[in-house]
């Protein structure tokens, strides 16, 4: 019998909704609580598999770390979470890899990114390096608010305001494109779109359904194969040479996008996760 183990902190929609498709399948998942777990290298869960839903990423990281060193399979792996929580190293790898992305630049303290900044040219978006739902970007239009906000991210003081992360600003046509990778394909699509330059539907940007063609089905699957995901969402550019990479999520959430697309997103998760240890 399969034994699957629920990672997770708070239980959202996102994770209710996946309860609820385990359930569908005749699945009652181990429940591991991030917030009170002790990790003990001697202590070994009872799973064949754990796929990690823990709203903290670094509580998801560490103890995904734990698992994996146990020999426990985890969804997503340590190093595709690790990878996927740090948008220097996502960019990196889809560099690697030979997936196209809008233009970036890392610096670190104010004189060099102000350089940086001015070689790539008005407007840019300055990103910290660690987060997530559009928290914390900031569109940089002319030096006077450059010089500002690396002041400010420089000031706050926590190590990671002090690495720069530079993007080239796509001018995108008022929406983005967010599809869902499982395994290898990509089972669903939206665009996410807005008046607002920040498009993501937690900042208040309106989904509906995106079809998906062979391009975006092709950029997303080798997105999520560069990043060695199993489940992951991308996060789309359109412009006038195709799309662009913009993001690659590794704990991906799909409770506006299930209705938007037809696409019961939980059970194509379960569905892979059993086939996974079958």
């Amino acid at each position: 019998m399969t034994t699957i183990g629920l990672l997770h902190s708070v239980l959202r929609k996102d994770e209710k909704l996946l309860l609820n498709a385990f359930e569908t399948a005749g699945i009652s998942p181990q429940f591991y609580d991030t917030r009170t777990l002790q990790l003990d290298i001697t202590d070994i869960p009872e799973v064949d598999v754990v796929i990690d839903r823990s709203v903290s990423t670094s509580q998801g990281l560490y103890t995904t770390e734990f698992l994996e060193y146990q020999g426990i399979q985890v969804v997503n792996s340590f190093e595709t979470a690790r990878t996927c929580a740090d948008k220097i190293s996502t960019s990196l790898v889809l560099a690697k890899h030979d997936v196209k992305q809008p233009r970036f630049i890392t610096a670190f303290g104010i004189e060099g990114a102000l350089d940086a900044i001015e070689d790539m040219g008005y407007p840019v978006v300055i990103k910290p390096v660690v987060g997530s739902w559009g928290r914390l970007l900031a569109k940089i239009n002319d030096r006077e608010a450059a010089e500002a906000v690396l002041e400010h991210k420089v000031t706050l003081g926590n190590y990671q305001h002090a690495v720069i992360y530079l993007q080239e600003y796509i001018d995108k046509p008022g929406r983005d494109i967010r599809t869902f990778v499982v395994g290898h394909e990509c089972i669903a699509a939206i665009y996410r779109a807005s008046e607002h330059w920040i498009t993501n539907t937690a900042r208040g940007g309106q989904a509906s359904n995106c079809i998906i063609t062979d391009e975006i089905a092709d950029i997303s699957v080798r997105a999520a194969q560069a990043v060695g995901g199993d489940i992951v969402a991308i996060d789309l550019f359109e412009t006038a040479d195709g799309y662009l990479v913009n993001e690659v999520n590794h704990k991906m959430e799909y409770k506006n996008s299930i209705d938007t697309t037809g696409v019961d997103i939980p059970q194509k998760i379960v569905e892979y996760l059993v086939n996974l240890v079958n």
